[in-house]
């Protein structure tokens, strides 16, 4: 009797033991992070603005500012066509206005024409209209004298915003031109400065800034020419240099270089130590 009432409530513990562990929560697996796509790379937008360009060969671009003036420029073509040298002529609106024969031959002889504004103002400065205004003019006006619209803008005194660039090259379909050769021949600092500066600071790719209202720069530029082309170097319109742009290869990364070896010192043998010699 007192062994059945045993075995009953041994089963009757196994039951509620059971009964417990099957109410106890199991530890939920951490769920797998999602895995992250591979971020794709975003395609990067063709440069608008240039200084200068890397390009394979000696070629540069010689650009002139402000014109057309009635007598010097005729002369600088005059200069440029005896040594078949290409230029690019940023004109003031005004001027192409008020010359456009002037502007007619420079196309005819191979040169190219930007637009330089209508004005000369400073359009960093300016509303989006107001630069609007001095970019439209100038574009009809080289549309009417050349047949058709300039694709290169040169902002002057090179004042533009980031924001100004966007909507002028989506408006416009200018490319901005700068430059990285400034021999300030505003200044009239004479003919001779003016193509020292020049030919010291010229390299392969350079666009050269000057100006074909100032009569001693015109009177630098035979000299600034032939020692340009003693050097090698052949000038190109601003278009022609742009196509002619080549990727900047990367700099070799050093190899790594092998550990020296260090010599290590010899191991000097100490000196025996002096016999002691018996005294009588």
């Amino acid at each position: 009797m007192f062994f059945r009432r045993f075995i009953a409530l041994g089963a009757i513990i196994f039951l509620f033991a059971q009964i417990a562990y099957s109410q106890e929560p199991t530890a939920e697996k951490p769920a797998a992070s999602p895995v992250k796509p591979k971020a794709t790379p975003t395609p990067t937008e063709p440069p608008i603005t240039f200084n200068s360009v890397h390009v394979d060969g000696a070629y540069i671009a010689l650009t002139f500012d402000d014109g057309p003036n009635a007598t010097l420029t005729p002369k600088l073509l005059d200069l440029l066509a005896a040594r078949h040298l290409k230029a690019t002529f940023f004109v003031v609106g005004q001027n192409a206005a008020d010359h456009p024969d002037i502007l007619k031959r420079a196309v005819r002889e191979g040169h190219e024409i930007g637009n330089h504004s209508w004005s000369h103002p400073n359009l960093g400065k300016m509303s989006d209209e107001a630069v609007r205004r001095e970019l439209q003019k100038t574009d009809d006006a080289i549309a009417a004298a050349i047949g058709k619209r300039p694709t290169l803008l040169r902002p002057p005194y090179g004042s533009i915003t980031a924001r100004q660039k966007k909507w002028i090259h989506q408006e416009f379909g200018y490319n901005i031109i700068i430059w990285d050769v400034d021999p300030l021949d505003w200044k009239r600092p004479g003919p001779s400065v003016v193509t020292a500066r020049i030919l010291k600071e010229t390299h392969a790719g350079s666009i050269v800034l000057a100006h074909d209202i100032h009569p001693p720069t015109i009177e630098a530029m035979p000299a600034t020419f032939d020692q340009l082309m003693k050097k090698g170097f052949k000038s190109i319109t601003v278009t022609e240099l742009l196509a002619m742009a080549t990727p900047i290869p990367p700099k070799p990364t050093p190899s790594p270089s092998a550990p020296r070896a260090v010599a290590l010192p010899s191991a000097t043998p100490s000196a025996s130590p002096p016999v002691p010699t018996s005294t009588p």
